[in-house]
């Protein structure tokens, strides 16, 4: 993507800063709480620019500028730093799911709640042999995001039907370990401002995805190494299982 530094400045800027507060950014707010070093009408022509190249949009009853799908995954892949997860949060989420390592269904079901608890976001599991497993529905009924109506009957209605979900994690092309879909790559034209970050697990014989779905603003730095983490554990606790 053809992006001067201060474009890019810029864009960063306001990715994390509607990650923060689900509000349309505008240039006063970018002016007072950053240092960005230009004007006002300077930060204001290049959000137009922004806009202009399919990165922002503008909300119709907001002055300010949020960032498209196309943003947020160019911020993921190229601006995007990875929190550290801390040694006592391994522990804690290992000590979490140990007590259930010898079946299947009680370690993805326990791993799918603590998945949730620590992203705030609602996790889900599935299995190739068309089994599901949910928790954290109501993490993103308090989110704006969610208030949508159409938003979340069609999260809901994808959670109930396992098989179009595993079709959806099937889509993924690349070879990453965390695979990251936003907005409409989800495939419905109702979760736009919605977000999945996945990794798929083997659980013995049985092959697996385990991943979260959030806003278009989930807090990427922190889930993307978190389930990550989950994903690897799974296969720790059960590669001595018997087929």
């Amino acid at each position: 993507m053809d992006l001067t530094d201060r474009q890019i400045q810029i864009l960063k800027t306001i990715v994390e800063e509607f990650t923060n507060t689900a509000e349309a950014v505008g240039s006063e707010t970018l002016d007072k709480k950053y240092n960005l070093g230009v004007s006002p009408a300077t930060i204001r022509n290049e959000m137009v620019n922004l806009t202009e190249q399919g990165l922002l949009k503008q909300p119709h009853t907001s002055a300010g500028r949020i960032p498209t799908p196309q943003a947020i995954k160019f911020y993921i892949s190229e601006l995007m730093k990875e929190k550290d997860l801390s040694v006592a949060e391994e522990v804690a989420v290992k000590e979490r799911v140990w007590d259930h390592r010898f079946e299947a269904g009680k370690l993805l079901q326990e791993a799918t709640r603590c998945l949730s608890e620590r992203t705030k976001a609602l996790s889900v599991a599935t299995t190739d042999d068309n089994r599901a497993y949910h928790a954290g529905y109501a993490y993103i009924l308090e989110l704006p995001e969610f208030f949508d109506i159409d938003v979340t009957r069609t999260v809901l209605s994808m959670l109930d039907e396992t098989q179009s979900l595993m079709d959806i994690f099937a889509r993924a092309a690349d070879d990453g370990q965390v695979h990251i879909f936003v907005g409409e790559e989800i495939g419905n034209q109702y979760l736009e401002p919605v977000g999945l970050v996945f990794t798929n697990f083997h659980a013995g014989s049985r092959k697996g995805t385990l991943g979260v779905i959030g806003p278009s603003r989930l807090n990427y730095p922190y889930v993307v190494p978190m389930v990550r983490y989950f994903g690897n554990l799974i296969n720790e606790i059960s590669k001595d299982w018997q087929a």
